[in-house]
């Protein structure tokens, strides 16, 4: 932990925070079309209908906007489930329950054309919460019960299942395959301000309740026993972190696509920062998580350019390293 204080952890959220708003605005003036800061101030302050104003006002702000929600949602979504399952490895992506919400997504549009962005956020809530249902009764079975290992193995199990369906679907509906492919790969490339409009009332939420839920969480990580013994209600605090993780991982598959490792990186680097206190893993998943995918989405757009690579792409290649690694020193492996 480098932050021991609480002056200092302090001090080092709102330095992260600084860094989030300015990669933000990095996010408005980097891209194929040249702009610069000038440009994107007189974009908000004196909007002349330019190429430039309209690219910033209807490109650049809702993907910036996009990624910080998305990044700090998938973070706080991928702590919580580490404090749940005691797994260092749970996250919305390796439990499969980005590639559940995708699957429910994908069947909407091929097999019943669904073309609304509301109707697209509760089908991925209810991919997401079938996925963690399926996941948490298979890592159940067997004599030990519910283990860290049994829970990776059932969520990898189940995210290969539903990838393998949703390509399955494509292939025998060809109409669909260009409306989702670059989606399913993790994008915020091309977001309308209204996808994040259509999620923001059930997101916003969760992650204040998460904050709140925060010092519960802390007594849940002493043991079941523990918290039972000072007097906390175990199964109504699971229940509420696991609709938490629900709706910031359905929430976020709507808008941006299934996007892994933010969820499983985050919440460890902020562990390092801070120690195993989820009153303040919670805001720092927060800050960091939106970030990161923000700066991950402004690479991406130079890697290939003039084209564009997915930023789930990027957040593959950016997380693998510290998944290798944690899985490795997770698993007490040498």
């Amino acid at each position: 932990m480098l932050s021991k204080s609480t002056k200092l952890k302090i001090t080092v959220l709102l330095l992260g925070f600084a860094i989030l708003l300015l990669l933000m605005c990095g996010s408005l003036i980097f891209g194929y079309a040249n702009t610069n800061l000038k440009i994107a101030y007189d974009a908000f302050t004196s909007f002349d209908g330019s190429n430039e104003h309209i690219i910033i006002h209807n490109v650049r702000l809702p993907r910036a906007l996009i990624g910080a929600v998305v990044g700090a949602s998938l973070a706080i979504a991928g702590a919580i489930m580490q404090a749940l399952t005691k797994n260092p490895l749970a996250s919305p992506s390796v439990f499969g329950i980005n590639a559940g919400a995708g699957f429910f997504i994908v069947v909407a549009v091929s097999l019943f054309y669904v073309d609304s962005l509301q109707a697209y956020t509760w089908i991925a809530f209810a991919g997401a919460a079938t996925t963690a249902f399926v996941v948490y009764f298979i890592g159940s079975f067997g004599r030990e019960g519910l283990t860290p290992m049994k829970l990776t193995l059932a969520g990898a199990a189940m995210a290969a299942l539903f990838s393998s369906l949703t390509q399955g679907l494509l292939v025998v509906n060809e109409s669909a395959l260009d409306q989702v492919l670059f989606w399913l790969a993790g994008s915020v490339q091309g977001r309308k301000m209204e996808s994040l409009l259509s999620v923001l009332p059930y997101v916003a939420p969760a992650i204040i309740l998460s904050m709140i839920l925060s010092q519960k969480i802390n007594v849940l990580t002493m043991g079941e026993d523990v918290a039972k013994g000072l007097g906390q209600r175990t199964g109504f605090v699971k229940l509420t972190a696991a609709l938490i993780v629900i709706v910031l991982g359905g929430g976020s598959v709507a808008v941006a696509g299934p996007i892994a490792f933010i969820g499983i990186v985050i919440p460890h680097f902020a562990r390092f920062l801070v120690g195993n206190d989820y009153r303040w893993i919670i805001p720092y998943c927060a800050v960091l998580g939106g970030a990161l995918l923000v700066f991950a989405d402004i690479l991406a757009r130079f890697i290939v350019m003039p084209e564009e690579v997915p930023v789930g792409v990027m957040t593959a290649l950016i997380g693998t390293p510290f998944f290798v690694y944690i899985a490795r020193r997770g698993f007490g492996q040498k």
